[in-house]
């Protein structure tokens, strides 16, 4: 599994309640990627999205994820489409 930790707001820094530091370190402990964003300003926030995607693609390349069991998370060649909730539409994301 790929899992990031965004923080927030990083347009806000005068009201930071949690220092980039304490957020890499969290985020290095846990084994996650860490970045800081600003929904406002869209500050890294398409950064954010191409991390994580680049992430994924290096696990398929060093086979962590095994992209044979496709019904088991990464499904190639099907887009995904926003037809309603993930438990309507019978798909899942890895």
């Amino acid at each position: 599994m790929t899992i990031m930790l965004i923080g927030n707001k990083c347009d806000l820094a005068r009201r930071r309640a949690v220092s980039t530091e304490e957020g890499e370190q969290f985020a290095k402990e846990h084994g996650l990627i860490f970045t800081e964003d600003s929904a406002k300003t869209a500050q890294n926030v398409g950064e954010a999205f191409l991390s994580t995607a680049t992430t994924i693609y290096k696990k398929i390349q060093e086979g962590v994820f095994d992209i044979s069991k496709q019904p088991r998370g990464i499904i190639i060649g099907h887009g995904w489409e926003p037809s309603g909730p993930i438990s309507q539409r019978g798909v899942c994301c890895g």
